[in-house]
């Protein structure tokens, strides 16, 4: 089994970019779907984007479209979050979920089984 750490979280201010990293060890990561989950002070988790296993099937959550890019390294057994324009709204822990049973990029947590420690992002206004 892989296990998942976060990386790249920070303060912000709106408007502003952060790229956050998922790196995996323990195990091949190209063989997982990999999805990025948000959990805001005093709000429910909500996903936010997800990448399929090879890499060619992307989803978002409405409100990153545009501003959010997921991508993945392979190589490097990592997976990438590019946020920019990033909003006091986008602040919370991020975390990134794996899984390799899911076929495609996948937006509903329970379907994860992996699951990284969380990094957190803070957009000041």
């Amino acid at each position: 089994q892989v296990h998942l750490i976060e990386s790249g979280g920070g303060l912000v201010q709106a408007g502003g970019s952060l790229r956050l990293s998922c790196a995996a060890s323990g195990g091949s990561l190209s063989e997982y779907a990999v999805a990025w989950f948000r959990r805001a002070p005093g709000k429910e988790r909500q996903f936010v984007a997800a990448i399929s296993a090879s890499g060619g099937s992307t989803f978002y959550v409405e409100s990153v479209q545009g501003r959010f890019t997921i991508s993945r390294d392979n190589a490097k057994n990592t997976v990438y979050l590019q946020m920019s324009s990033l909003r006091p709204e986008d602040t919370a822990v991020y975390y990134c979920a794996a899984d390799p049973k899911v076929t495609g990029p996948a937006p509903v947590a329970r379907e994860y089984d992996y699951w990284g420690q969380g990094t957190q992002v803070t957009v000041s206004s």
